[in-house]
């Protein structure tokens, strides 16, 4: 896939972005399997919180009014689960919600759907692109009056001492551990995983927490377990909202803002409605056949990658190539 290509993916005008969302959500969740059952919900597997909230007022409710089609959520989002469900065959969830990196690994594993795009630029790995966020810098005001204004900055420890946080996730950690070391943005792909990993280990005894949800990042940076942290956006205008002695900057977050993409899973079965008198989800019968082969070729994670600190998990390889097209 060509710089051009990749841009216009990550990029698409404003106009196309904000007119192919809601038509991606009909045409890429009214699909076939929806038409044959429209009285049952429709099940979404979100991140939860004012993601959720944000959703549900622009994609999810205005949906629901155009096509009589309730939906329900379920949080958080795991690859982990979207994986097993395929390879068992009881499912949770219809719709799940990927990060760039996760959606390559699940439509190189075979367990989404392949989909139209939606408009141009809107498809990406067999998911539709639907909305961006990005993990900024923010700190404790009562701590730093003026916070870091680059990632260089957060990881001078001498400058800015206390205590931080950061996401256990490589995809978004790795480029801004670069970008500390002095990477530009235009040279950050491929990924030089040994320098990230490097750059990390200057900074790593200084990380308190490695967060894992956002729910757990708001409140960690609101109840003052850390000075500083990278936090999704949105989450770090909950703990303003609660008051907290909190401050953030923009600079460099476009560079970490992923896009959130649609994926519809493989061989989707209506789960039943709830109710008192439904044995529990476990003893269902699946829908559709087993697929064990499509969880096959996603290997578990070991036990050192479980390690709090990501280091612990090295690749061999040296670069990260871009992600091409599949045809």
């Amino acid at each position: 896939m060509t710089d051009g290509t990749f841009t216009s993916i990550l990029k698409p005008s404003r106009r196309s972005f904000m007119k192919g969302v809601g038509g991606a959500m009909t045409a890429a969740l009214a699909m076939p399997y929806i038409a044959r059952a429209q009285a049952a919900p429709l099940y979404i597997n979100t991140w939860g919180g004012p993601w959720e909230d944000a959703a549900r007022a622009n994609l999810f409710d205005p949906f629901t009014k155009e096509t009589g089609i309730e939906i329900r959520t379920l949080s958080p989002v795991s690859f982990a689960k979207l994986a097993q469900q395929v390879n068992t065959g009881t499912y949770e969830f219809d719709i799940t919600t990927l990060g760039g990196g996760e959606l390559v690994r699940a439509n190189q594993a075979g367990i989404i759907e392949t989909l139209e795009e939606p408009y141009p630029g809107g498809l990406f790995e067999n998911g539709i692109a639907s909305h961006a966020f990005a993990t900024v810098m923010a700190w404790r005001s009562d701590k730093f009056e003026k916070g870091p204004q680059s990632w260089a900055e957060f990881w001078d420890v001498e400058r800015f001492p206390g205590a931080r946080s950061m996401q256990r996730y490589a995809a978004r950690v790795l480029p801004i551990a670069l970008l500390a070391d002095g990477v530009a943005v235009k040279d950050l792909y491929p990924l030089d995983i040994d320098r990230a990993f490097a750059s990390l280990d200057r900074i790593k005894d200084h990380i308190r927490v490695w967060w894992t949800a956002g729910a757990q990042s708001t409140q960690i940076l609101r109840d003052g377990e850390v000075d500083l942290i990278g936090i999704w956006h949105g989450r770090f205008y909950e703990a303003q909202k609660a008051g907290a002695p909190v401050a953030m900057s923009w600079n460099q977050a476009r560079s970490t803002a992923p896009i959130g993409w649609w994926p519809r899973e493989r061989q989707m079965p209506r789960p039943p409605k709830p109710s008192s008198s439904s044995p529990p989800a476990a003893s269902r019968s699946p829908a559709s056949p087993r697929r064990p082969t499509m969880a096959r070729s996603i290997r578990p994670l070991s036990n050192s990658c479980r390690r709090k600190t990501p280091g612990a998990c090295r690749p061999h390889r040296k670069t990260i190539p871009r992600p091409s097209n599949r045809t």
